[in-house]
Order: structure tokens, then C-alpha cells, then sequence
């Protein structure tokens, strides 16, 4: 039938995206989820993300809804973001949060790591052009931050320069005083993390029928 066609062309999909076992079983739960966030519809858009209780409050709410529909993380080669996406797409997004396998060798556990951190990098780069420049970092601090009432807006700019200076020290070594760092590129990116254990900071509850949870 072409529903068990769709299945078997699904459960293809994440096993080459997850590269581990999957089954029909867990294909039907993602795609139930995937039927309740989309009221039904073939296809999500961003509106559909509005009822999902745990990113309500979630100060950088935007940047993660907007995260699912960035062509980068669907692994498109246009730019930009997407109107809206299939349940294909939905999984392809969903291998980036999936928990880390007690079987993984390093390899794996290597590929598995770069593609969280690319999926978080292309979620402070939001023009797209490969580098997370200052202000774009400053952007996503003030966010993050915009929740405590006892921070200043000034504060958090300057916790957001302290922390692209931090990156520099750590990506150039000692600068020259006219020296300008022109942002973080993903190779930076993956020195800064280095030593920081992303597998059990980013994750999407989705498999027991829950709302969406939290990206960190």
C-alpha cells in the first residue's frame, strides 16, 4: 500500500540519518507526533510550533522554531528558510537531538557530536554567511538572558563581548591591539565546545508523545 511504501521509504531515511536500528513502530510514533503538532496537515509550518507549551516561555524560542526550517539543517542546497516541511524533513531534523547510543564507537560519536554543534551554529548564524559575528552573538546572549529581571540590557552586552573575546583568545591565541576578530567560524565553533558535553545538553523529548522540550 502506499502508506507502508511511505513507512518503509521513512524508516530508510532515519536509518541512514541515525545509523543505528530503527522501527516501524518508533517510524508510526514519530509520525503521530508529527500529525499532532500539524493539526492533521502534510506539512508543518511555523504557526504550528505556537502550541507547544515548552517553548512558550523559552526566551530563545524564535531561533529554535526557526531552526527547524533552515534549509541548512534539512540538508538543502538553497539558503534560507523553509515556508514549511514534510515528515521526511521533520525526522531529518529530529536525528540532530536524538540521545547518544551506549554502542557508538568514536567515529560515530565524533559525526554525532559536529552535527549538534553545526545544527547550534547555524542557530546563532543568522545571516547565513558562515561566521557568528558580534552582534550576532550579542543578539542571542540578550535573549537568552532577557528572562532576568535583575540583568540590564547593557549587562548582557557586555557578558556577550567578554564571551566573543574569550573566543577569540581561544581561536587566535594573543591578538594585536589592531588586530579584529571577524567572528566564529564553525572550526571555532567546534574548538569552543571542545571538552563540553553537548550530547546530554541538546535534546528534543518527542519520542513518549510529549510536547517539544528545550534545546541548550
Amino acid at each position: 500500500t502506499g502508506k507502508a511504501q511511505s513507512s518503509g521509504r521513512c524508516l530508510g531515511l532515519l536509518r541512514a540519518l541515525l545509523s543505528s536500528p530503527v522501527t516501524s513502530d518508533q517510524i508510526e510514533h514519530l509520525h503521530r507526533r508529527f500529525k499532532q503538532l500539524s493539526n492533521d496537515k502534510p506539512t508543518l509550518r511555523k504557526e504550528h510550533f505556537d502550541s507547544v507549551p515548552d517553548l512558550e516561555f523559552n526566551p530563545i524560542r524564535c531561533k529554535i522554531v526557526q531552526a527547524f526550517f533552515d534549509r541548512r539543517n534539512l540538508r538543502q542546497e538553497e539558503d534560507g528558510l523553509a515556508d514549511e516541511i514534510n515528515f521526511e524533513d521533520f525526522l531529518t531534523i529530529m536525528s540532530y537531538f536524538r540521545p547518544i547510543e551506549p554502542d557508538m564507537d568514536e567515529e560515530q560519536l565524533q559525526r554525532f557530536r559536529t552535527n549538534k554543534l553545526k545544527f547550534l551554529f547555524h542557530m546563532y548564524d543568522s545571516d547565513h554567511d558562515g561566521i557568528i559575528t558580534l552582534e550576532e552573538y550579542r543578539k542571542v546572549v540578550e535573549e537568552l538572558l532577557s528572562g532576568n529581571p535583575h540583568l540590564e540590557k547593557g549587562a548582557a552586552r557586555s557578558i556577550a563581548d567578554g564571551a566573543m573575546l574569550e573566543a577569540a583568545s581561544i581561536c587566535v591565541g594573543q591578538m594585536e591591539p589592531n588586530q579584529v576578530y571577524e567572528g566564529i567560524t564553525f572550526d571555532d565553533f567546534l574548538k569552543i565546545w571542545r571538552g563540553i558535553d553537548i550530547e546530554t545538553k541538546m535534546h528534543v523529548r518527542f519520542l513518549n508523545m510529549e510536547p517539544i522540550a528545550h534545546c541548550c
